[in-house]
């Protein structure tokens, strides 16, 4: 039996229906000529999300992403340690002296996978810096994406690719070059190694475009690619790579007074925060209408569960698989 079918036959209530009607109201709204944006919150590259979520990008059923920081360079990470990333399933019973051993061995951990600060981070920073390097000293700045891009397609890091290339959402993306937003770039580790090279005055912060310039890069995505079935929202995880983006519509709205550009068509979220007090990541679908980001009739879909399970079963049955 086919993922598609078995999800079909099988999932039919609670969060299993929901998960369901939501793969079939993206499905819908790709047939109707709409456009769809990926919002990628927490570790999903580390979670190898890439190797379903590659595959949505060269069939064309994603147009524009937003993504962390963090999931912009781990994917790429994988691509060439992943021989090096470390298991730890029992992370939950971890002392902090054994927190503090994988911090001496060079493993950061993430949930249950330790990614390798060697063959990772710093492999990743001996490339990256020289396209940091080169920009500036031809006076060009570009996007944190893009430089990502440009690392990708030199084929410089080739030579350490270490699963199917094929697995890789970056590289797709790359070879595609889709739109991609980050904000708040600056608190993942290549951010954090850009800041070190400004505070030693061997870069300047205006090598790379902020954040407010990917927000107004975003805005004119949107008032051009908003026209007849609109730009469906795909939110896997709550946070800033959610956040961000979806404000993008009230700010037009609003404060650019367009008052004829359209909410964004379709909308759901994949996220295990529960509704409380103050929280945005947990919020129902509906209180987005009061802030302008949704329209009434907008297709609107919340799966309670975690992103890992649900995301992946999703693109599957996206894929037909």
């Amino acid at each position: 039996m086919k993922i598609t079918e078995f999800i079909e036959k099988y999932y039919l209530h609670f969060n299993a229906a929901s998960l369901v009607d939501a793969a079939k109201g993206y499905e819908v709204h790709l047939k109707e000529g709409g456009k769809m944006m990926i919002t990628l919150a927490g570790a999903m590259s580390t979670a190898e999300m890439g190797k379903l979520l590659a595959e949505m990008i060269r069939q064309d059923k994603v147009d524009i992403i937003s993504c962390t920081g963090a999931n912009l360079e781990e994917d790429i990470m994988n691509l060439v340690a992943h021989s090096h990333y470390k298991r730890v399933p029992n992370y939950r019973d971890l002392t902090p002296q054994e927190e503090w051993d994988l911090l001496e061995k060079g493993l950061n951990r993430v949930t249950d996978t330790c990614i390798p600060e060697e063959e990772a981070f710093r492999r990743l920073q001996s490339h990256i810096e020289k396209i940091w390097k080169a920009a500036e000293a031809n006076g060009e700045r570009y996007f944190p994406h893009e430089y990502m891009y440009k690392m990708l397609l030199s084929g410089d890091l080739e030579q350490y690719y270490e699963i199917d290339p094929k697995d890789s959402w970056m590289l797709a993306a790359a070879e595609k070059n889709l739109p991609i937003v980050v904000p708040g770039w600056e608190d993942s580790t290549m951010g954090n190694i850009f800041a070190s090279y400004c505070m030693k005055g061997e870069l300047q912060p205006s090598t790379v475009k902020s954040g407010i310039e990917y927000m107004t890069y975003l805005a004119d995505w949107y008032i051009k690619n908003s026209e007849g079935k609109g730009v469906g929202f795909f939110q896997i995880g709550g946070g800033i790579a959610g956040d961000f983006p979806i404000c993008v519509v009230p700010m037009l709205y609003q404060d650019m007074e367009m008052e004829e550009i359209p909410f964004w068509s379709y909308f759901c979220q994949i996220s295990d925060s529960t509704t409380s007090y103050g929280s945005y990541s947990g919020a129902v679908p509906n209180e987005k209408i009061t802030w302008g980001k949704l329209d009434i009739d907008t297709p609107k879909f919340i799966i309670e569960s975690d992103a890992t399970i649900v995301a992946p079963l999703i693109f599957a049955h996206l894929l037909d698989l």
